[in-house]
């Protein structure tokens, strides 16, 4: 039987899509990274460790969005990202824009999936096809953090407009002299699946064939990201 990517790959229906990649396990071909809330950063470095047996290393914090992060390698050029509140930030200097997320973070109980990137290649350019497409978007914007070793990565972003509630990714591209943060953090782990979850999974479907997306999408009772991460202690799941 023929792969839903290798149908969108002949067919065209894909029509945002860059050159079509490989992936071995069930994960899009264009996941970046995936983002793991959590209100402690101590305790979702914690959690992580306790399931996969390897210990994020800290990243460094994002100035004016009021987080901060750690990080562990998936594999090449894909990481997860473990984002929670930086306590020296005041809220009150962060922009409206990221209060929203700030705050879903802080309320978490438990570690959860609170979303995902994928990269197009060139943003500019994925930026007006998805235009020409009629696709609302923000962005790019330009985006830095400073590493701990005093190195800057610098980046670029765009959003959906609508993201249905997180379930769609948003894009990034990497600044040309960024190392890429899987290609030194700590090692050991793979994602082995990642799927999207909605009670009405074909609509969803149709949406990422739009984006040129090959994602996983599966019917679920809610909507829902779900990731099976491999460590040296076995396999595990975080949701959203």
């Amino acid at each position: 039987m023929m792969s839903r990517r290798l149908f969108l790959a002949l067919t065209g229906t894909a029509i945002l899509a860059p050159p079509v990649s490989w992936s071995a396990d069930e994960v899009p071909a264009l996941l970046d990274h995936i983002l793991l809330g959590c209100n402690d950063l101590d305790r979702g470095i914690a959690f992580v460790e306790e399931r996969a047996g390897v210990r994020a290393a800290f990243g460094g914090v994002h100035p004016g969005r009021g987080t901060r992060n750690a990080l562990l390698s998936l594999g090449e050029r894909r990481y997860l990202e473990i984002i929670a509140p930086d306590p020296k930030q005041e809220q009150s200097s962060i922009p409206a824009y990221a209060v929203h997320q700030l705050t879903i973070i802080k309320e978490l109980t438990v570690p959860r999936l609170v979303g995902w990137a994928a990269h197009p290649g060139e943003i500019e350019a994925f930026a007006k096809k998805l235009r020409k497409s009629g696709i609302a978007i923000a962005g790019p914007f330009p985006g830095s953090r400073a590493r701990p070793d005093g190195r800057v990565l610098n980046w670029k972003t765009l959003n959906l407009a609508d993201d249905r509630h997180g379930l769609l990714p948003f894009f990034i591209e990497w600044g040309a002299n960024s190392v890429h943060p899987s290609a030194d953090a700590p090692a050991g782990c793979h994602l082995e699946r990642f799927a999207v979850a909605d009670p009405d999974s074909g609509e969803l479907s149709k949406t990422f064939q739009r984006l040129g997306i090959d994602a996983l999408v599966e019917r679920g009772d809610r909507p829902q990201l779900r990731a099976h991460i491999v460590g040296p202690k076995g396999k595990f799941e975080v949701n959203s």
